[in-house]
Formats: structure tokens, C-alpha cells, sequence
């Protein structure tokens, strides 16, 4: 397989480099979840709310830096979205500890990550990198995030104002969860189309 081939399967502003600030960013944004997890899990809610908003703001800034610096890399685009993944994971986990939803959400989250793990591998065996994000993808990301930070405040109180304002969170998060998978089976067809496509090429199919 010629490197031409490879680099068009990423953007074509990507490059082998390593020691960026976008990655360091990326880097230090994995870094702080066990501690966003472990305060979530205590419900020391204020200081998790603080590292959540640093870390969403640091996950825009290390992409206009990329961009601005032309620190565009490969190993950042997995980077990026690995980070993202385990934020929503390690914060489903941790609410589940804190006993705040129900254990069902974390297992189904769990298992189209996994599944979602295993085709990234199965692709780059061939040579592939992270498929283009869909935008049902990213609307379901911003729902369970958005749903995780809405739980995260309903902890909060106990008023009536937090008990609708979990409902609603809690709502956020089944249709985040909906999505999540929508987004998976998307990502399953393409991989599965760009294997087919590979195997043909291989073998004369």
C-alpha cells in the first residue's frame, strides 16, 4: 500500500507529528477525568462542574490552535475524540456510583464504545483512520453531555426546580443514548463499506 494511499484516508492537513500543544491539550484533558469521575462519585459537584468546564473549554481551543499553528495531527485526530469518549464513559460511571441513574445507561454506553473500539482497530489494520464524524454523532455527544452536566446540577438541591431539572437531564440522556447508537450503526455501515471496498481491491471481489 503507497503512503498516498494511507494519507488520503486522513485529512490532508494531518501530519506525523507528535509534540504539539493541541496534543498536549488532548493529553492533559484524558488525564483530568478520574479526577472529574472521583469528585462526580463523592458528589462534590461544584469542583467536578469546574474541571468539565475546563476541559470543554480546552477541547475547543487545542482544534483553533491546530488549525491556527497548522498543528494538524494524526494521532490528535484520535486523540480528540478518545478523550471525548471518556469523558462521557468515566462521567456515566460516576453518576452511576453516586447512585444518580441507573447502572442500564452505563452498559449500553459501554458496549457501543466497545463495539465502536473494535472497528477502529478492524480499519486500521487496512491502513484507515478514524472515520469523518457524522453529525448525528456529534448531536448525540452534545446531548449526553449536555445531560451529564444537567444531572451533575440536579444534585444540587432538593427543590422542585432540581427534581424537574434531573427529569429533563435524565430525559437528554436517553435520546443522547438513542443517537450514540444511531451514530454507531452509521460508522458500522461505512467501515463496513470501506472493508468490502479493501477485500475487493485485494482479492479481485
Amino acid at each position: 500500500m503507497t503512503n498516498q494511499k494511507v494519507n488520503a484516508r486522513y485529512s490532508p492537513e494531518a501530519r506525523d507529528i507528535y509534540f504539539t500543544v493541541p496534543n498536549l491539550i488532548s493529553v492533559l484533558r484524558i488525564i483530568s477525568i478520574p479526577f472529574i469521575s472521583v469528585l462526580i462519585s463523592k458528589h462534590e459537584m461544584i469542583a467536578a462542574l469546574a474541571l468539565i468546564a475546563i476541559s470543554s473549554a480546552s477541547d475547543g481551543l487545542d482544534g483553533i490552535i491546530a488549525r491556527r499553528f497548522n498543528q494538524v495531527s494524526k494521532i490528535g485526530q484520535i486523540l480528540d475524540p478518545i478523550a471525548d469518549r471518556l469523558l462521557i464513559f468515566c462521567s456515566i460511571l460516576a453518576l452511576s456510583v453516586a447512585g444518580i441513574i441507573p447502572w442500564w445507561m452505563l452498559i449500553i454506553v459501554g458496549l457501543r464504545d466497545l463495539w465502536m473500539a473494535i472497528q477502529v482497530l478492524w480499519l486500521a489494520q487496512y491502513g484507515y483512520g478514524p472515520l469523518p464524524v457524522h453529525f448525528v454523532g456529534k448531536a448525540g455527544t452534545a446531548l449526553l453531555m449536555i445531560s451529564i452536566v444537567g444531572l451533575i446540577f440536579a444534585d444540587l438541591g432538593t427543590s422542585t426546580f432540581f427534581h424537574l431539572l434531573y427529569i429533563a437531564a435524565l430525559a437528554a440522556g436517553i435520546w443522547g443514548i438513542a443517537m450514540y447508537w444511531l451514530a454507531g450503526y452509521i460508522y458500522t455501515k461505512q467501515g463496513v463499506g470501506l472493508l468490502r471496498k479493501e477485500l475487493g481491491e485485494k482479492y479481485g471481489a
